[in-house]
């Protein structure tokens, strides 16, 4: 049965590239995780530079050194190691490439598309024009094709309104309890955070986190990321009180430690990491940049819950995200074969 696509209008999707490589790793029904994904997508550029339309906004953006072929082909090492670190870990790794100098932030495909373990693939309203060609009709063609899909939302049309959802970005999502945390932004709009929890079966948690200076963080998954057992969160950018005792009596309800993190250590992407689920278990990825950040204490006691797996993305970090960022996961079931 085809799945059935929700939109209130025509999506602009371009393909770019060849044919994805695709490494695949044997799922394991005893190793599944509701939370994290055991499958996920990356997306490989071939060219790479930091996006100047969203520079503005996103303060974790810098200007990367060296000639620009170097750089390009720093990034395009970087993902080809973490898709090696993935696949090492027993995952089920999809890679897409993009050959094109028009998608400057296609390396974050999390932004664009979500999956959804009863079978929704969501398409999001991006805030950046050049942000919205990111969106790839050969990347939605694989999740019908190897997973089962029954229904494609797509709230793409909003941006005609001025409003946008950034994905997985904008709202760092517990699938076990249904709880949408989002930081409040204009890369968030509440309407169409009011459709995706509608639809979904969703609850949203709305928040205010600003740095040192009063600027909005500009995502929330460079702010916190919740795992099966365990959350990392930079609270102290919570300036409310009664905001910040909400979340983390939210996130402690739910049966998560909370590890605490400085705003400092969200600077250097500590907060931009992600559960996923190996051939041993949960692991928590992360870049270099993010575990040199976190303190002995606090590696401890991430590791009771999840092993703990850093590659070198520093190239890509200059674009303003991480490994979180770089990583799409597939919660659709598996088609069988």
């Amino acid at each position: 049965m085809a799945p059935t696509i929700t939109r209130g209008a025509t999506r602009d999707t371009h393909a770019h590239g060849p044919e994805p490589t695709k490494v695949c790793a044997q799922r394991n029904g005893d190793l599944e995780s509701k939370q994290s994904p055991s499958r996920v997508i990356l997306v490989r550029p071939h060219q790479f530079t930091p996006n100047p339309l969203t520079e503005t906004d996103n303060r974790f953006q810098s200007t990367p050194s060296g000639d620009p072929d170097q750089v390009a082909q720093a990034a395009f090492d970087e993902v080809t190691n973490l898709e090696r670190t993935l696949h090492r870990l027993g995952l089920g790794v999809t890679v897409f490439e993009d050959a094109t100098v028009e998608t400057p932030d296609s390396v974050f495909p999390n932004n664009w598309f979500s999956t959804h373990d009863d079978g929704t693939v969501v398409i999001y309203p991006m805030h950046a024009p050049n942000r919205r060609a990111e969106r790839r009709e050969d990347i939605v063609s694989h999740l019908n094709r190897s997973g089962v899909v029954t229904r494609i939302i797509d709230y793409s049309s909003a941006e005609t309104d001025c409003m946008y959802l950034e994905g997985t970005g904008a709202m760092v999502l517990d699938h076990v309890h249904r709880i949408a945390y989002v930081c409040r932004s204009h890369r968030a709009s509440l309407p169409v955070l009011g459709k995706f929890c509608d639809d979904l079966g969703f609850r949203a948690l709305v928040f205010d986190a600003v740095d040192a200076f009063g600027s909005p963080v500009y995502h929330t998954n460079v702010l916190m990321s919740v795992g099966t057992n365990v959350a990392v969160i930079g609270a102290e950018m919570i300036r409310d009180e009664q905001q910040r005792a909400e979340v983390l009596e939210t996130l402690r309800s739910t049966g998560r430690e909370i590890i605490d993190l400085q705003e400092s250590q969200i600077h250097e992407f500590a907060g931009n990491c992600l559960e996923v689920v190996g051939a041993d278990g949960p692991t928590m990825i992360m870049s270099m940049t993010a575990e040199k950040a976190l303190t002995p204490d606090q590696l401890n006691r991430m590791s009771r819950y999840v092993t703990i797996e850093s590659v070198d993305v520093s190239t890509i970090e200059s674009a303003g995200g991480s490994v979180r960022c770089m990583i799409a996961g597939n919660h659709l079931a598996p088609r069988s074969l």
